[in-house]
C-alpha cells in the first residue's frame, strides 16, 4: 500500500538518567531532506539522526525536534566548601575584633560571593544517545503509521479515478468508429452536391475514408492508456515507495490524452478527452503527495 509524504509522530526514549522527547513531522518534498533540531550538547548526533530517518523514509521533507527531559535540571548547584569555611572564619574573626553580638549564620555564609555557583549538569553522552535513538524510533513508528493511513485514502481516491478513466476510454473507443462513418456520410453528401448526379468513384471515396481513418486512429494511444492504468494499479497494491514512478506514468497518461484530442475530429470524442484530461490532472495532484 502506498504512503503519503505528510505526517507527524512523537515518542520518548530514556537511558540511565537521560530522557529525551522526540517529534518528527514530514511534508511533501521531491527527495528525502532531513532537518534535525537537537539540543546544543547533542549536536554531534545530527548526522546519525539523518541517516536513520532516511533508512525509514524514501521521500519527504522531515523535521526532527528533540528535547532533553527527565527529573533533573540542565544545571546543578555546586558549593565551594573551602571558600565557605574561609568566610565563616573571617566572619567570626571580624565579630570578635569588633565585639559584635550574635554570630554569622548559614544563610550569611551561603549568601557570600562565590560560595554557591550554578554549573551545567555533566552530560552522559552514551546514555543521551541511547535515549535519543529510542525516542526517534518511536516517533518514526508513529509518523510512518500516519503516512500509511493517509496513503490508504490516497490509494482509494486514485483507484476511483482510474475506474473513471477506464470508463471514459471505453466510450472513446466506441465513438471513434462512429466518427469515421459520419465522415464517410458527410463526404458522400458533399461530393454528390458538387458532381450533381455524376456517379461517384467508390475506390476514390474509399481511399479518402481510409486516409481519414488513419489520421484519426487512436488505437495505440488507447492501448498505452490501458497499460498505464494497469501499471498504476500494480504500484498502488505494492509496498515499495512509488511516488516518482506514479508521477512519470501520470505524465505519460496526459501525453496520450493530448494525442487523442489532437487526432480527434468528433465533438463527442473531444468532449470525452476534456473529461479524461481533467481526471488525469486530479490524479497528478494526488500523486504529488505519494512517497
Amino acid at each position: 500500500m502506498i504512503r503519503s509524504m505528510t505526517g507527524f509522530g512523537a515518542g520518548k526514549g530514556s537511558s540511565g538518567d537521560e530522557e529525551i522527547a522526540v517529534e518528527a513531522r514530514s511534508v511533501n518534498h521531491k527527495y528525502c531532506e532531513v532537518k534535525a533540531r537537537l539540543p546544543r550538547e547533542l549536536g554531534a548526533l545530527e548526522v546519525e539522526v539523518g541517516r536513520i530517518v532516511k533508512e525509514r523514509l524514501a521521500r519527504g521533507g522531515v523535521e526532527v525536534t528533540a528535547r532533553r527531559a527527565g527529573n533533573h535540571a540542565a544545571v546543578t548547584p555546586r558549593v565551594d566548601a573551602h571558600l565557605a569555611e574561609a568566610y565563616a572564619r573571617a566572619f567570626a574573626e571580624l565579630q570578635a575584633r569588633l565585639s559584635l553580638p550574635g554570630g554569622a549564620t548559614l544563610a550569611d555564609v551561603l549568601a557570600a560571593d562565590g560560595v554557591i555557583r550554578l554549573e551545567e549538569r555533566e552530560l552522559d553522552v552514551e546514555a543521551a544517545r541511547e535515549a535519543l535513538l529510542r525516542g526517534l524510533a518511536r516517533s518514526l513508528d508513529a509518523l510512518v503509521a500516519m503516512r500509511e493511513k493517509e496513503g490508504e485514502a490516497l490509494a482509494h481516491d486514485l483507484s476511483s479515478r482510474l475506474t473513471e478513466i477506464e470508463e471514459i476510454v471505453a466510450r472513446v473507443r466506441r465513438l471513434v468508429p462512429r466518427s469515421v462513418e459520419h465522415h464517410r456520410a458527410r463526404l458522400e453528401e458533399r461530393i454528390a452536391e458538387l458532381t450533381r448526379g455524376i456517379p461517384l468513384d467508390p475506390a476514390r471515396l474509399a481511399q479518402e475514408v481510409a486516409l481519414f481513418a488513419d489520421r484519426t486512429d487512436v488505437t495505440e494511444e488507447i492501448t498505452r492508456l490501458g497499460s498505464h492504468v494497469a501499471q498504476v494499479r500494480s504500484l498502488l497494491a505494492g509496498r515499495d515507495p512509488a511516488g516518482r514512478k506514479l508521477d512519470f506514468i501520470v505524465q505519460e497518461m496526459h501525453r496520450e490524452a493530448n494525442t487523442i484530442g489532437s487526432k480527434s475530429q468528433s465533438a463527442e470524442v473531444v468532449s470525452e478527452v476534456v473529461s479524461l484530461k481533467a481526471e488525469i490532472e486530479r490524479m497528478r495532484e494526488q500523486v504529488q503527495n505519494v512517497e
